[in-house]
């Protein structure tokens, strides 16, 4: 089963699949402005992400309510991310086991582990190059599809 993209995204790709939009999709509203504040208990790293992408989130209204908490686990993802790359690049990635095998260290699966979660929450923000690549932003100048809609249809 294929994830279903909202509408608003939809609407920024131009709706590429052609497929009818759901006008009625639940649209949360914007976060108040104390949402808008990392929670303290973030990570230091964590809170440094949050910090650089809230005010972008918000200005493409990709921010509200009910993303805080998707934001929250990215920001995380990233500092827990950031915490096991800082570990590897002070250590070797690699040991030697009691039996004489080279193992790697836990660190190597669990920086690759929160990157992985990391490009998953970015996909779901358009943080990322792809996913922001089909998006259109809407422009002053842009007519509303169901009003260039009726005028085609002559209505």
């Amino acid at each position: 089963m294929t994830k279903c993209k909202p509408t608003k995204l939809k609407k920024f790709e131009g709706n590429p699949g052609k497929r009818p939009l759901n006008e009625n999709e639940p649209e949360p509203v914007e976060a108040d402005s104390h949402e808008l504040d990392p929670p303290e208990w973030l990570l230091l790293e964590a809170k440094k992400e949050w910090v650089r992408i809230i005010p972008e989130l918000v200005r493409l209204g990709l921010f509200t309510k009910f993303e805080r908490t998707a934001l929250i686990g990215y920001c995380q993802s990233w500092a827990r991310y950031v915490e096991a790359e800082k570990f590897l690049n002070d250590n070797a990635t690699t040991f030697e086991t009691d039996k004489g095998y080279i193992a790697q260290v836990p660190q190597v699966s669990i920086a690759q582990k929160y990157l992985k979660l990391c490009h998953t929450f970015m996909t779901e923000f358009g943080l990322t190059p792809s996913a922001r690549g089909n998006m259109k932003l809407p422009s002053d100048h842009d007519e509303d599809p169901m009003d260039k809609w009726f005028k085609e249809k002559g209505r």
